[in-house]
């Protein structure tokens, strides 16, 4: 190509000179040999210049330039060169980077076991495997390959495959530390791998990746889990974070990405659902004094309960009849809902009373009450003469109001001074099927009948703030207490406290069901998050349970 910028037979010379530059032999030779081979390379480029050489000569003798360009171009050296240029430039646009891998070399003689010799080229990168003793047949054998990683990309490696050396190093009598200590003095260039296939190949290579995705429901750290295989193998998670599951074939060691991570990253272990399962049950001895729920696992109680021992919530199963039920929340399997026109999903507000709820949800149906309404709740007292009938509440009578209750129509109900108050399924379907936005603040075992496929709610946490910021904000506002009948006081240190105690109790019992946290401690911010929430939910796709979205399709 430079033929056509240089001019007469000095571009030739030109030529002649530019690709006898040493500064240029390395990667000139790579470009033409297409692998990392110096010696068939340099063998190349010397040819090609023999052969431009030979041009120039016949440029300098004064023949025609046309004949001497067309033996140029007819050159099988420079026609090699051009070859390997328009590959080079294929494999740099396609960033195929990824280390260069071997075939495997299978040595086998008549009545002898086969023996694999891979060999891996690899950055600092784990070689993204784990290994363990076979007691049977007294071998260190592949344990687990790790999706992403070096040894799932080669495809040539997989689990149950006996390895014998590594980098020339016999591993007969090591342990499988010895073998770490050794892999970690290769972290960088060249690995070789003297294997014994297993009899059937259960790797990961080559195979697809599972497309499910899970809510953790649990806090976990690989880093505190004294069963995990391997630590550093671990991926660690916080409480409703997105994982994707790529694994799911080891009966207590999952696979899984973050969701919002690369999916060319490389995949950690987890603890399988059964596995966790297992744990949190054993959570239920009652006299346990143990503050902590299990390894690598976390409770947002902890704190709270060191300081309040007269209240075991964590074992105290009278709580809640489910309570069983959701200390075991491991995984939740989810997918995308995205919106559409006609889904108007109720904003449900969630936290201890004194906490700023109604607050809240006053604000933000008083913001627009075209598109926002909150329920009217039925109740069994008579009417007084103020009141208007569908306006205030809905007046019925007991019995009627014990048969909704019975039939299971209500999603809340209780009774005060010897009347019966409630929330009716009914009247939250009915706001949804009008086009509006349902704002609610039920107790939060109202979330067993409201979050359902029906009616795909988004669940906000109101959270109170630090016991310190709690008393400030509140009596610089001088809020009145809603543990007072007539809301004619301030609030009391023991109300803060109950607030705050509170709080950590509904996130521990129920903050799996939990979509978004809003930390009550300035009422205009809070009211702002509160706006950009439901502009996101109203815009943007949000993941919900899986049965959700099959349910809508």
């Amino acid at each position: 190509m430079l033929l056509f910028v240089l001019e007469g037979r000095a571009g030739y010379v030109y030529l002649l000179n530019f690709f006898s530059y040493d500064g240029l032999l390395p990667p000139w030779g790579m470009a033409v040999g297409g692998k990392h081979n110096g010696t068939h390379n340099d063998q190349a480029l010397q040819r090609l210049l023999a052969s431009l050489e030979q041009v120039c000569q016949k440029a300098q003798s004064g023949d025609d330039d046309r004949a001497f360009l067309a033996a140029l171009l007819q050159n099988k050296a420079l026609q090699a060169l051009v070859h390997a240029l328009l590959e080079a430039h294929d494999i740099i646009a396609k960033k195929d980077f990824l280390p260069s891998l071997t075939e495997a070399i299978y040595e086998a003689e008549e009545d002898e076991e086969t023996i694999k010799i891979v060999q891996l080229v690899k950055s600092n990168e784990p070689l993204g495997a784990t290994i363990k003793y076979n007691e049977i047949a007294k071998a260190i054998t592949i344990a687990r390959i790790m999706h992403g990683g070096a040894a799932d990309r080669s495809g040539l490696i997989h689990v149950g495959d006996e390895v014998h050396e590594v980098n020339g190093v016999s591993l007969k009598g090591k342990a499988p530390h010895d073998v770490v200590h050794i892999l970690q003095q290769s972290q960088a260039g060249s690995i070789t791998l003297k294997l014994v296939p297993a009899e059937e190949a259960c790797g990961v290579g080559g195979r697809g990746e599972s497309r499910v995705r899970v809510r953790a429901l649990f806090d976990y750290d690989p880093l505190a889990d004294p069963l995990i295989p391997c630590q550093e193998a671990g991926l660690p998670f916080r409480r409703g974070q997105v994982l994707h599951l790529v694994c799911q074939e080891d009966p207590s060691w999952w696979q899984a990405r973050w969701e919002e991570g690369q999916r060319s990253a490389r995949a950690g272990l987890i603890p399988a659902q059964g596995l966790q399962e297992r744990r949190f049950a054993s959570l239920r001895v009652t006299d346990q004094e143990d503050d902590g729920l299990s390894a690598g696992c976390y409770s947002p109680m902890r704190k709270e309960l060191k300081a309040r021992r007269a209240k075991k919530i964590m074992y105290d199963v009278s709580d809640n009849e489910d309570f069983d039920r959701e200390l075991i929340s491991t995984y939740e399997e989810v997918a995308r809902l995205y919106p559409r026109p006609g889904l108007h999903r109720p904003i449900v507000l969630i936290g201890p009373p004194g906490v700023g709820r109604n607050e809240l949800k006053r604000r933000l149906v008083a913001s627009d009450p075209d598109k926002f309404k909150t329920t009217i709740p039925y109740t069994s007292r008579p009417m007084k003469p103020w009141e208007v009938d569908g306006r205030d509440y809905y007046f019925v009578s007991r019995a009627e109001m014990e048969e909704k209750i019975r039939q299971g129509r209500f999603v809340e109900h209780g009774e005060y001074r010897g009347n019966l108050y409630g929330t009716s399924l009914d009247t939250v379907r009915a706001i949804v099927d009008m086009g509006y936005i349902c704002v609610l603040n039920p107790h939060p075992q109202a979330l067993k009948m409201l979050r359902t496929a029906e009616l795909k709610p988004f669940v906000i946490f109101v959270k109170p703030p630090s016991i310190e910021v709690l008393k400030e904000t509140r009596n610089k506002a001088c809020a009145r207490s809603t543990f007072d009948e007539n809301c004619s006081r301030g609030f009391t240190d023991d109300e803060f406290h109950d607030i705050v105690y509170l709080g950590h109790k509904m996130d521990f019992l129920y903050g799996h069901m939990f979509d978004l946290t809003i930390v009550n401690e300035d009422l205009p911010r809070a009211f702002y998050q509160l706006l950009a929430a439901v502009k996101a939910v109203e815009a943007e796709p949000q993941w919900v349970p899986a049965s959700w979205v099959v349910t809508s399709q």
